[in-house]
């Protein structure tokens, strides 16, 4: 191990760490050079993020917490000061994980990234109102307006301002004129005549004639333009504040020359059409806001309504053959017999498969005509007779989330979209891909006023869009929900709103930005990395990407191996020193010494599930065969459609064939092929394993009812009639009341995040004593917990186990085999990467082995976190499903991952609208010679 002698180093040029021995590490001096780009690489669990995140940031976010008030002081004597002797040189620490933590539902790009927060302000500082019914602009006029119009009259112009006469509720019509002549006002001005009110009061025929015309305009002033009486301009501004006030809001100008008058009329109201408008406020843009959410879906973008695609299944049927679902048996299906009883009557293809149906033509379905009513009718009277429980029923099979129709899915009140800039609604702007949106920012034409009031905010927008685009995320719209984010795009979400907060000075720690980065993005993902140093940050980087660890300025390699064989420094220092370094695994694969070897043969198919007519999200109505028994690669840059075709419709298209629940399935027309031979599909993601730190890697494979059950056949165990029950942390009976088995005690930090401490009863052990007074082979319940799962598997492995201690190892040895012996049987899962999650997921299926029924596995990327080292047990782990008789898809970047498949569908060619395609269909070696790809140039370096 390199020894660095961390006492001798200048605090202001290094972030010295001495004796740092949180986790695995083993008491190890590290040296960190500020302000530069630093990697910290090795094998998964040789304890990258102990050093980074649980020893350096935890250490920044201590102090910063010291700096605070008295109330979150009180906390920090029980907070764990990391283990380790000093940290000297540290700044403000932001950690930036890949974990995707937002449960909000109304949380989106756009509000996470504080640009929608800019755009609300520029809507409502420069934002111009649009009628819906004539496209004219709306205004509203003031006292000046009305001033200005007389100044522009020529002298000698006769002027009558007039304002509607307006009858106070409770009054008679004679009462009101009575009130009028009291305030002064003399005449009126009906049908071009102008009458005094005084006679019409006193003469019974004319009062009777008048008292019911729609239009009587109460005369204000009369007056004859001269631009020589300097006192005309207050004068003409008292009689329009009085007529304003007077008209509710509306005044008449009444201007008379030889062919008689013209009549303008001036409102300071904000209406056109006969339409009231609401004045542009930031609220009015807010779909967090009562005041500004669409009144329909309350500002979440979608309903629950009838799901389309619960109504039409299978959309490979014709309504003949039964397309429409709830038109079956013999009740209902009489809807169905009258739409083909009166097909031939308006045309109506009802032998023609549902895909291959017209938009008119399905919309039809839903709408009805003369001749039959749709499907909107039918659920209408459905719900009609809900307070019978099988039309409630009913309902409920057909019932989904669906996007509002009121807002389209933009979660705003329908008025805001009449405010616009530059053309566009807000609406119109959130649902833009960003790299056309920063198109239309940087061609926005404004005017002299609207650039003063607004630079400042678009210099804002621009900045953060800039950001967003240079870390590879173009495609995606601002109206994305943060929640549907995979872990990558998350986190680089968060890079991108740091960049744009500008800070200096300050220590970023990410954990592997370039997940889910196509290698073409990475570079521009590195160049955003060295702005944020050149701002004067120190960038430290948990990574094994090749590209970025040959960018840094340092790198450190903790290793050599995982668990308790790794948490040391195996190597510090730049590249080039890293290369004539013998011991490191990251030195041996980045020298080619060790590399990943292409497979000599190729997997033949000749079974497959097709799906045709793709056509969610930017997807080009494609058709793509799924190849079953395989290992088959979709791959391609990032936002070409991968997540679309595979997560938004071959997974849950299979899971409803199946007799699954999913949600919504994307568009597509039918799939068809050799479904017979799937008879189960699972999708393996990056979701945590549980919910709760409950879940822990033992609870997941099963391993720890088997556990129990040993435990509960000891002796003493028996002695005090303690049943496996009794050894669980989930339940009441054996497990710490005080923190109900969790070990932690969360503290509610009020604005802060909440803060997990150790309780206090049972030291984190989670039972009670006397639960721990049971012993097996020299350790409790507790111990056992503690294990890594390698120490735990020799701890099983007697010279002759029970039948107990082989199914506890036949279950632990799978999690060894994708690479995690370094976990411990009880770490909670809240702890553990989304890569670890995706791997115990694995571990899980490899357990059940053989006897699992045919399943196509689908993974999503499932090489996050791992190093060279760890790719090659990933790939022995994948075949080996595939010797059991399944089928493997995955969705993956990684060049080794993709050299290594049967077969490669390779999206593109770029990503967003440009998108969609599939560029590439056959073997990695055809991929390689054709180079017309990315993906393709990529991959011909590592064939």
């Amino acid at each position: 191990m390199p020894v660095v002698n961390v006492d001798g180093l200048d605090p202001k040029k290094f972030i010295l760490i001495k004796g740092a021995r949180v986790h695995n590490l083993k008491n190890i001096d590290v040296a960190i050079a500020r302000n530069k780009l630093v990697v910290i690489t090795g094998l998964s669990g040789s304890g990258k993020s102990s050093l980074a995140f649980d020893t350096l940031y935890a250490d920044g976010q201590r102090r910063y917490v010291e700096s605070l008030s008295s109330y979150a002081r009180q906390f920090l004597g029980r907070m764990q000061k990391p283990e380790v002797d000093y940290i000297k040189g540290i700044s403000p620490a932001i950690a930036i994980e890949q974990k995707v933590n937002v449960r909000n539902p109304r949380s989106t790009v756009g509000t996470s990234t504080e640009i929608y927060e800019y755009m609300k302000l520029l809507f409502a500082r420069i934002g111009k109102t649009f009628s819906p019914v004539s496209g004219k602009q709306v205004q509203y006029h003031s006292v000046t307006d009305v001033v200005t119009f007389i100044e522009n009259l020529p002298d000698e112009t006769s002027v009558l301002i007039t304002s509607d006469l307006k009858v106070k509720s409770g009054r008679k019509f004679e009462e009101q004129l009575a009130v009028l002549l009291q305030q002064g006002f003399t005449r009126v001005f009906i049908d071009s005549k102008i009458l005094k009110i005084e006679e019409l009061t006193k003469d019974n025929q004319a009062f009777s004639q008048i008292e019911n015309h729609e239009s009587i305009q109460l005369i204000v002033d009369r007056l004859t333009v001269n631009h020589d009486d300097k006192d005309q301009g207050s004068r003409v501004a008292d009689s329009a504040q009085t007529a304003f006030y007077e008209g509710e809001g509306k005044c008449q100008m009444h201007v008379f020359d030889a062919n008689g008058f013209e009549t303008t009329t001036f409102s300071n109201r904000f209406e056109m059409d006969g339409i009231e408008f609401e004045e542009p406020t930031e609220n009015l843009f807010s779909f967090n806001n009562p005041y500004g959410a669409c009144k329909r879906c309350e500002g979440f973008g979608s309903v629950i309504g009838i799901d389309e695609d619960l109504v039409i299944p299978d959309k490979s049927l014709s309504v003949y053959q039964g397309a429409i679902a709830p038109w079956k048996g013999e009740k209902m299906g009489q809807w169905r017999d009258l739409l083909v009883l009166a097909s031939r009557k308006f045309d109506f293809p009802i032998h023609k498969p549902f895909y291959d149906l017209t938009q008119a033509q399905k919309d039809l379905l839903w709408t009805g005509n003369e001749h039959f009513d749709g499907l909107n009718e039918f659920f209408r009277q459905v719900e009609e007779q809900t307070y019978k429980i099988q039309y409630r029923v009913m309902l409920s099979r057909y019932r989904g989330k669906t996007l509002c129709p009121d807002c389209r899915g933009t979660r705003l009140r329908k008025d805001a979209n009449y405010v616009k800039v530059g053309g566009k609604s807000i609406s119109d702007l959130v649902l833009m891909p960003l790299d056309q949106l920063i198109t239309f920012f940087d061609e926005l034409q404004l005017s002299e006023y609207e650039t003063e009031v607004s630079s400042r905010i678009l210099i804002e927008i621009r900045s953060r869009l800039d950001f967003l685009c240079d870390v590879g995320l173009g495609y995606l719209t601002l109206n994305r929900l943060s929640s549907s984010l995979s872990g990558g795009e998350s986190q680089r979400i968060n890079l991108a709103t740091s960049l744009g907060s500008s800070l200096v000075g300050s220590m970023y720690i990410l954990d592997e930005p370039s997940i889910g980065l196509h290698p073409r993005d990475t570079k521009r993902l590195i160049s955003v990395l060295q702005r944020l140093k050149k701002l004067g940050n120190t960038v430290i980087v948990v990574e094994h990407d090749e590209d970025i660890m040959r960018a840094s300025d340092q790198i450190i390699d903790i290793g050599p191996l995982a668990g308790n064989l790794g948490g040391e420094v195996v190597f510090s220092g730049s590249l080039e020193e890293l290369m004539n370094d013998n011991k490191s695994f990251t030195a041996k694969y980045l020298s080619r010494e060790l590399k990943i070897e292409v497979p000599k043969i190729r997997r033949k198919w000749k079974d497959f599930i097709e799906f045709q007519g793709c056509r969610e999200n930017n997807l080009k109505n494609l058709n793509v065969r799924i190849p079953l028994n395989i290992f088959t690669v979709v791959t391609g840059v990032s936002g070409s459609g991968k997540s679309s075709l595979i997560k938004g419709i071959v997974f849950p298209a299979l899971k409803r064939h199946l007799g699954g629940y999913t949600e919504k399935t994307g568009k597509y027309d039918k799939m068809t092929g050799d479904l017979s031979q799937i008879r189960a599909v699972e999708f393996v993601d990056q979701n945590p394993i549980g919910r709760s730190s409950r879940s822990n890697p033992a609870t997941y494979v099963k391993a720890f009812d088997d556990i129990r059950e040993l435990f509960a056949d000891q002796q003493l165990a028996k002695v005090r009639g303690y049943k496996p029950g009794f050894f669980s942390f989930n339940v009441p009976g054996g497990r710490c009341e005080e923190c109900e088995g969790e070990g932690l005690v969360k503290i509610e930090m009020q604005f802060m995040a909440d803060i997990y401490l150790t309780c206090e009863t049972c030291g984190g052990r989670r039972f009670k004593d006397e639960v721990l007074d049971v012993n097996y082979q020299g350790k409790n319940i507790s111990d056992i917990l503690d294990l890594t799962i390698e120490e735990a598997i020799a701890f099983f492995e007697e010279k002759k186990p029970t039948a107990t201690q082989k199914r506890i190892m036949n279950k632990l040895k799978p999690l060894q085999d994708v690479g995690l012996g370094y976990l411990k049987l009880g770490q909670a899962s809240s702890t553990l990467s989304g890569g670890e999650a995706q791997r115990i997921k694995l571990a899980s299926f490899l357990t059940k082995g053989s006897a699992e029924q045919p399943t196509l596995f689908i993974f999503d990327e499932p090489t996050t976190g791992l190093h060279f080292h760890d790719i090659s047990k990933l790939l022995d782990s994948l075949n080996a499903l595939i010797e059991n008789g399944h089928t493997i898809l995955v969705i993956e970047h990684n060049p080794e991952i993709i050299k290594s498949a049967d077969w490669v569908i390779d999206l593109g060619p770029e990503g967003g609208d440009k998108g969609g395609e599939i560029v590439f269909e056959n073997t990695p070696e055809e991929m390689a010679k054709s180079g017309i790809s990315y993906t393709g140039k990529f991959l011909k370096d590592k064939m």
